[in-house]
């Protein structure tokens, strides 16, 4: 899925990513928009991950998505 589509669809991949990254809040999630950079920053605060670590994870996540 591309940026564009993740975006567009945000509200039916939010459950796909509370699954994944559990400690995550409704809010946070929702405030991230699809945002790889937002969604990464609040990964980094609640499991203690590197930057680059958390957004490589988002980025993978985002690319086994269907379309």
């Amino acid at each position: 899925m591309n940026s564009d589509q993740i975006v567009g669809n945000w509200k039916k991949i939010t459950g796909e990513v509370k699954k994944k990254w559990g400690k995550l809040t409704d809010n946070e999630i929702t405030k991230a928009e699809g945002r790889a950079d937002i969604l990464a920053g609040k990964i980094q605060e609640h499991y203690g991950k590197s930057r680059e670590e958390a957004l490589k994870e988002v980025n993978e996540f985002f690319l086994g998505l269907k379309p």
